[in-house]
């Protein structure tokens, strides 16, 4: 019980993670198309508000703003040969401001999909694959990261690499999926699949969960099917604050802090231990999600009718794994942002 993460989830019933990245980013002038990596070198005060705004809503953990700082991700701006620097950079400034929480605050390095495809659909191998990742966590390692944080993988194949990855270079790991086609990550994996692949890995995470995705009622099916497996191992849920919207020139995601604190109170009764934010997730819903969870009892387990009332109905009829339960009642579809 060495790493950071590990002794806060034996100290607490729950954790509340942290809410956007871009989004936020967005907010303060970063261009759609701008890898929003750069910005740890380039506008390192701004990287240092993104954190401390997150601090200051109540996040008993973050993610480091290096989401798409791995090599593949970074040659499309011709910035590969800077992945070990945007990393370190990215979770030094992290470190710098949970130092200085006056509470323990976790450092968790995020680590996104390579956006590539594994052969034989592709041309990614399992071997260069773990090539890139592993080269992001030694950057993620060196800046001081308390956990490495995998998140909004589709493929198992990517999800077994990255998890190596984390092995090769010594560090606690944390790592969700996106589940966003009919309850299903793009690549097809159901949350009973993704909760039996954890545990077959032979680094499994710390926590595991599913993030972004479509909504927040369908993330919280898809946490459902998580607990129904009877995994003894800490769930994560970040959903997205809301459907996004086009509005005045730029997305906007339309869930308030009201349905944020309706979410993250039917996921701490459904038994996730660490409970965040994704999309349009700002520090005011983070606000909303903090007093929610520590001023309002535990109840039971909610029913998938209890989470269709209080957050929306759910995307598609089917959660991914057969069960036709909840009419589908509007159409959502998100990206992490």
């Amino acid at each position: 019980m060495t790493d950071a993460l590990t002794r806060l989830l034996a100290a607490r019933d729950w954790l509340m993670a942290d809410g956007a990245t871009g989004t936020n980013l967005f907010n303060m002038g970063l261009s759609s198309g701008e890898p929003p990596e750069l910005w740890n070198t380039d506008q390192p005060e701004n990287i240092r508000t993104l954190y401390r705004g997150t601090v200051e809503a109540g996040s008993d953990l973050f993610l480091t703003n290096t989401f798409g700082g791995n090599a593949a991700r970074l040659k499309l701006h011709n910035a590969q040969g800077r992945v070990r620097e945007l990393n370190r950079v990215g979770a030094e400034l992290g470190r710098e401001i949970a130092d200085k929480a006056g509470r323990p605050v976790v450092v968790a390095g995020s680590v996104g999909p390579t956006g590539e495809i594994f052969e034989p659909m592709g041309t990614l191998t399992h071997a260069a694959a773990v090539e890139i990742f592993h080269e992001q966590a030694e950057g993620l390692k060196e800046g001081g990261a308390d956990v490495l944080w995998i998140e909004t993988i589709s493929a198992p194949e990517e999800y077994r690499a990255a998890a190596e990855a984390a092995a090769l270079a010594g560090m606690p790991w944390c790592g969700t999926m996106s589940f966003d086609t009919a309850g299903r990550t793009m690549m097809g994996v159901t949350s009973s699949a993704m909760a039996e692949m954890v545990e077959k890995l032979p680094n499994p995470p710390i926590a595991f969960g599913a993030n972004c995705g479509v909504g927040a009622s369908d993330l919280m099916r898809t946490v459902l099917g998580f607990a129904s497996t009877g995994t003894k191992r800490p769930i994560i849920a970040k959903g997205n604050a809301g459907i996004p919207k086009y509005h005045d020139g730029h997305i906007h995601y339309d869930g308030t802090p009201e349905l944020m604190a309706e979410y993250a109170v039917l996921a701490r009764d459904a038994g996730v231990r660490i409970i965040g934010g994704c999309c349009g997730t700002m520090p005011e819903h983070l606000r909303a999600m903090r007093a929610a969870l520590e001023t309002r009892p535990k109840g039971p387990r909610p029913t998938l009718e209890d989470i269709a009332a209080l957050l929306g109905g759910f995307s598609s009829a089917s959660d991914g794994t057969g069960d036709t339960s909840g009419e589908p009642r509007r159409e959502r579809r998100g990206r992490r942002g």
